[in-house]
């Protein structure tokens, strides 16, 4: 379970990222978020947004067009 959830379905690229650079930022360090999203090029935005970052992904799965991921804060 993480520490907080961020509903970014329905948003488009960049909204989702930029929701979870704010969400994550809220939350301590080693914090963990989870995103749901819709985007189709979300799962990529979200690799790549954690290689430029330094924060953790530590979990992606899709069901029913509906993305998760959970990522946790470095720093």
């Amino acid at each position: 379970m993480a520490d907080k959830t961020l509903d970014a379905r329905g948003l488009t690229c960049p909204l989702p990222i930029l929701k979870a650079k704010k969400a994550i930022g809220e939350l301590p360090v080693g914090g963990t978020l989870e995103v749901l999203a819709t985007d189709p090029g979300a799962r990529e935005d979200f690799q790549a947004f954690c290689r430029t970052t330094g924060h953790a992904l530590i979990e992606e799965s899709e069901a029913d067009g509906v993305l998760t991921v959970i990522l946790r804060r470095s720093r």
